[in-house]
């Protein structure tokens, strides 16, 4: 029998960590019928900005959803199965990729070069541009989830 007392409460610093020491999540975004719309994403974290970069296209669900309604929420998994950390964020989308060196393409050239490193600029622009690349970037507002130390069964 599980006893009734308050959860574990992580503090704001442990779940920022969680979420700076990773680049992968599961974005929640609210679709136009209620219900949540979950993808896996890889992320760039800007810890001065509390900003989480997200490269899409500009035809996949998730950017549709998120140019509708903002809300979205960011799910990080800690060390282990017991501790997670949940950004509720707003979010925004840059503007399609179009030109070589344009704002867009840049940005996505700092999201880009966080995953694979240097890259080739010319070839990267080319496919950004090609692709109808994005960036989503999620404001986090907010931050909930759980860290243990002692997770039970470890």
């Amino acid at each position: 029998m599980f006893a009734r007392e308050a959860g574990p409460v992580a503090d704001e610093q442990q779940l920022l960590e969680i979420i700076a020491s990773n680049s992968q999540g599961v974005l929640a975004a609210v679709t136009r019928a209620g219900y949540p719309h979950l993808t896996n994403v890889l992320y760039v974290w800007d810890g001065q900005e509390r900003i989480a970069r997200v490269s899409t296209t500009a035809d996949r669900v998730k950017g549709r959803i998120l140019r509708r309604d903002p809300r979205a929420a960011l799910h990080v998994s800690g060390p282990h199965f017991w501790s997670y950390a949940v950004a509720e964020c707003d979010a925004e989308t840059s503007e399609v990729a179009m030109t070589p060196g344009d704002p867009a393409s840049r940005e996505l050239l700092g999201v880009h070069s966080a995953f694979y490193g240097e890259l080739d600029e010319d070839a990267l622009f080319g496919r950004l541009i090609d692709e109808r690349r994005l960036v989503v970037r999620l404001h986090v507002r907010r931050l909930y989830g759980v860290v243990l130390a002692n997770p039970p069964g470890a």
